[in-house]
């Protein structure tokens, strides 16, 4: 049984992947994706639930679909049509399972992020009239990825691809371990494969996707190069080798090695326990390597820190970030901050202001923080009043801004290399991002998308930059391109 579908895709980069993964299964099965969701069989919500406000997000559109699907039902034009089928999946699925159908009637479905390979099978029980059900269970013991499909001609020019799943960090504020299990690695060996995949499709750009990217591991690539005592990480089991270090640098150097056709390899996200020497190297010798690095900190106080169970200190983090800056000329560092957690005083927050000022972040992304079910942090004294929360995200916030306009008007008058990721919203202008992930916006024609360009930069705005190509440079040849170490 087939049909068509919509998912409307909540949250961060690994549930638009999931949702990537769920519609190729879905087509391979035969059913056809709908952009109109009022016109499709099935809509699926692929949902996040790192913070309330995406379940907020959540109850309403069921809401709103609920009082669809009543109107569909009402008004169709005959009993041989089916009724609107309404999915959940992703991480509130996961959350929640039997109590999501106990509480909202009108759906279906729910399926967790592990269980999408099942998605066509129980699809055609549901719009067979099988009785609402839950499905979420994860793959522990045989962990499982679905491959990515890609083609030429639909595959996007930067491309996500999963590196594992789940998470071992157990951050007191985080639900992510609950709603997507312990860390399982996926194997080296058909990370590259899929890299190799996208490429030969026409991705020139590859984003590896990891709840903490940087902790992979694979017992058949060698272990980990070398001793970073600068944080306490427990014990290893490689004699002489710290906690901390991973096999995540030797991912990034075989991609780097047997892709050559890719133009640029980027990750996310780090966590910064493993921000070690190693990952640093792999800076300095990848040319393909992004000369940017997201890197979520948190906090700036210890105090704070320490009631997160980040696992690191302001000091270590600040030396990591610097190690990295280092790496790499021109490299530079975005992150994610929490304000308003228990506890935090405005000493507190101030660390927090002079920590972002100290690293010197090109951008950051904050947030008030938000209790969520089954979080150690739950159980923490010392909530902070809403206003409190509403000023520090906007103190924050404003120097986020300011911090980004300043990166951004020192790059006016210099050429940047840009890869050109589409067209922009304007007939004959198109859209790139620099080596240090600056949006860049140009007038040029589009075929210069999927190339590298020299652009020299003329204005900067809020969030972006304009430019104009490179006199005498209009764009390197794919073929040249993969063989110049961008």
């Amino acid at each position: 049984m087939s049909g068509t579908f919509h998912v409307h895709t909540f949250g961060c980069q690994m549930n638009v992947h999931d949702s990537d993964r769920m519609s190729e299964t879905l087509e391979a099965h035969g059913w056809r994706s709908e952009a109109d969701a009022d016109l499709a069989d099935v809509i699926i919500l692929n949902t996040c639930s790192v913070r309330d406000k995406a379940e907020q997000k959540l109850r309403s559109e069921l809401g709103r679909l609920a009082a669809m699907k009543r109107n569909r039902r009402d008004h169709r034009g005959g009993a041989a049509e089916r009724d609107l089928v309404l999915v959940v999946a992703g991480c509130v699925a996961q959350q929640e399972g039997d109590k999501l159908l106990a509480r909202e009637p009108a759906l279906d479905l729910v399926i967790g992020p592990d269980n999408i390979a099942e998605l066509p099978v129980l699809l055609a029980g549901a719009m067979g009239g099988a009785p609402p059900h839950a499905r979420a269970e994860f793959d522990i013991d045989l962990p499982r990825f679905l491959e990515a499909r890609p083609e030429a001609g639909k595959t996007p020019i930067s491309a996500f691809v999963t590196t594992m799943k789940g998470c071992d960090e157990r951050c007191s504020f985080c639900i992510v371990p609950y709603t997507r299990g312990p860390e399982r690695y996926r194997p080296a060996a058909d990370i590259i494969d899929e890299c190799q995949r996208f490429v030969a499709a026409g991705a020139r750009e590859i984003v590896l996707l990891g709840q903490t990217v940087d902790s992979f591991r694979d017992p058949a690539l060698p272990p980990p190069d070398s001793v970073d005592g600068s944080a306490a990480g427990g014990t290893s089991r490689t004699p002489g080798v710290d906690a901390d270090e991973t096999q995540f640098p030797e991912l990034l150097r075989r991609i780097a090695r047997d892709v050559p056709g890719l133009l640029r390899l980027r990750y996310t996200s780090p966590h910064p326990r493993h921000a070690t020497a190693s990952l640093a190297r792999a800076h300095a010798e990848l040319d393909v390597l992004a000369r940017h690095v997201h890197l979520p900190v948190q906090s700036g106080s210890d105090a704070v820190l320490r009631r997160m169970i980040r696992r690191y200190t302001r000091a270590e983090y600040i030396e990591r970030a610097s190690r990295l800056k280092a790496s790499r000329k021109g490299l530079t560092l975005s992150t994610d901050f929490i304000v308003g957690f228990p506890g935090e005083t405005d000493e507190d927050f101030e660390a927090t202001l002079s920590l972002a000022r100290e690293v010197g972040f090109v951008s950051l992304f904050a947030f008030k923080y938000s209790p969520r079910p089954f979080t150690p942090a739950l159980k923490l004294k010392g909530e902070i009043p809403e206003d409190v929360k509403a000023a520090r995200l906007a103190a924050l916030l404003a120097l986020g801004d300011e911090l980004t306009a300043r990166n951004l008007s020192s790059l006016v008058g210099t050429t940047q290399r840009v890869l050109v990721r589409g067209q922009g919203k304007h007939p004959g202008h198109l859209e790139g991002r620099t080596e240090a992930n600056e949006i860049v916006h140009v007038i040029g024609p589009a075929d210069l998308v999927g190339s590298m360009v020299d652009v020299h930069v003329t204005r900067s705005f809020k969030h972006s930059l304009e430019g104009e190509l490179g006199k005498g440079k209009r764009a390197l040849p794919l073929w040249a391109s993969a063989h110049e170490g961008h």
